[in-house]
């Protein structure tokens, strides 16, 4: 990729384009009762570039102590880790044409020579967002983007007309990139929507109604009825709660975190050292096909939840934050209690029966064995598991594909600005103007042009100095 400017292109530094956090307006700009947009940080939505939800508040109110603004002005966040994570917007629709908003926005007012949009477009460049993090200042957490780091930055500046056209081009291709976003951001909560049907069909007997309606040699079992029975009944053990755990200081025996709890299984790499010996250890050991339930989370729904133990473990204990399960294999296949435990039917009486200390959401042992849970013969559990991995393991793959795609459609947005900004998006002006046969202004000519009218305003602006003064009198 070349580095050289496109034609009629000009590279100058933003403080030639922009004003960098202009002065606020004069105390007497507003009557101090008029409403004006006030804009807290959360305010800015870091994914469509805009301000929602803004605050009306009088002037008078809020024009010392805060950012001012006003139309078309572009604001960007200057502080960890908001700046980051693209918090900038185009102010627009502000109440008497006037905004205040948190001390850690950065304001860029165009002076003539780049549009609002071009600026929006150019410091949401993650190209940008990076040079800018490695100039921040400040501690760990309070980091910000000075304003010197904005002056020298130096932006590629088409024709405005050319700009015209890539603003135009860019909101076009970025429609079309947000909404495939916004369609790949549905599909997570229709997945999980389906695997809760899933869940409800296998709990149902509809997963596998097909069987008993079938003239399957060898599979009579299959189509006898199903009945329910509670958790109590279907036990090869009581249940039992975990013992507690101090942390072990040197030497102790590995005990299962509750973080093991992952997914409907359990992670027998999430463990620590508790303080206990072998002995103590024994009564509390896991094997494969136990089933741990956690007693009490802050979340309802998620107290009550379990793993499965897939595989079998080396020796490893569970702590008093656990509920062992062990299935009477003969009547209950393991797997089969992991899917009915997380079905709606299963959850409903879960919730019902948590009761709250402090807070803290929670579920026993007599809770637990009170439960009502659909039984199907054992042959029809093994075809419901079967089926339901099988379903859930295409719901794995979509999700998969879909967290790739999504990845895609984000590079998508970074590399159309790129192109934007190397003026490989739109035919540059240059080119229109010899296809046409006309004229055009250069960037450069523009440039200098409002570099020049800025000047003047500026020399216009000074205070006449003493002798100037003493002419005038004389003259008057």
């Amino acid at each position: 990729m070349s580095d050289e400017l496109a034609d009629g292109w000009a590279m100058a530094p933003l403080v030639d384009a922009c004003v960098i956090n202009p002065p606020k307006p004069p105390v007497d700009a507003l009557p101090p009762d008029t409403p004006v947009t006030f804009v807290p940080m959360p305010a800015v939505d870091a994914e469509q570039g805009t301000i929602a939800n803004p605050l009306p508040r009088p002037f008078l109110d809020v024009r010392k102590g805060f950012t001012a603004f006003r139309n078309e002005d572009v604001i960007m966040a200057k502080i960890t880790p908001c700046m980051e994570n693209g918090k900038a917007a185009i102010a627009r629709g502000l109440l008497n044409g006037l905004g205040f908003g948190s001390t850690e926005f950065h304001v860029l007012r165009s002076v003539g020579a780049v549009l609002p949009e071009y600026v929006y477009y150019f410091v949401r460049q993650e190209s940008f967002r990076r040079a800018a993090e490695q100039e921040m200042t400040g501690s760990v957490g309070q980091k910000r983007v000075p304003a010197a780091f904005l002056e020298t930055t130096e932006i590629p500046i088409p024709p405005l007309p050319e700009q015209q056209r890539i603003v135009a081009k860019v909101e076009a291709l970025l429609a079309r990139v947000n909404a495939a976003r916004q369609r790949l951001a549905k599909v997570p909560a229709i997945l999980k929507r389906f695997r809760q049907s899933v869940l409800a069909a296998a709990c149902s007997g509809r997963l596998t109604a097909d069987l008993r309606l079938a003239d399957v040699v060898g599979l009579d079992e299959i189509l006898n009825g199903w009945h329910q029975e509670k958790l109590e009944a279907l036990l090869s053990e009581p249940l039992a709660n975990g013992r507690s755990v101090v942390d072990a200081i040197g030497l102790g025996f590995p005990v299962l975190r509750l973080t093991a709890l992952r997914g409907g299984k359990i992670d027998l790499r999430q463990r620590k050292l508790g303080d206990w010996s072998i002995e103590d250890a024994k009564p509390f050991l896991v094997t494969r096909g136990d089933f741990l339930v956690s007693r009490g989370n802050g979340s309802l729904n998620l107290v009550g939840r379990g793993g499965l133990i897939v595989e079998e473990p080396d020796q490893v204990a569970y702590p008093d934050t656990l509920i062992r399960i062990r299935p009477d294999k003969t009547r209950i296949l393991p797997e089969f209690l992991a899917l009915t435990w997380a079905a709606p039917i299963i959850r409903e009486q879960i919730e019902d029966a948590a009761h709250t200390t402090a807070g803290i959401h929670k579920v026993s042992q007599k809770d637990l064995r009170a439960i009502n849970l659909p039984l199907p013969p054992l042959a029809e559990q093994y075809e419901i598991v079967r089926r339901v991995e099988a379903l859930f393991k295409l719901a794995d793959t979509i999700e998969k594909q879909v967290a790739v795609a999504t990845a895609r459609v984000e590079k998508l947005t970074q590399a159309i600005l790129a192109k934007a900004f190397r003026g490989e998006l739109v035919p540059t002006e240059a080119e229109l103007a010899r296809r046409e046969g006309r004229d055009y202004e250069p960037a450069s000519v523009l440039l200098e042009r409002i570099r020049a009218e800025r000047a003047g305003q500026a020399n216009g602006k000074k205070k006449p100095g003493k002798r100037a003064v003493r002419r005038r009198k004389s003259a008057d």
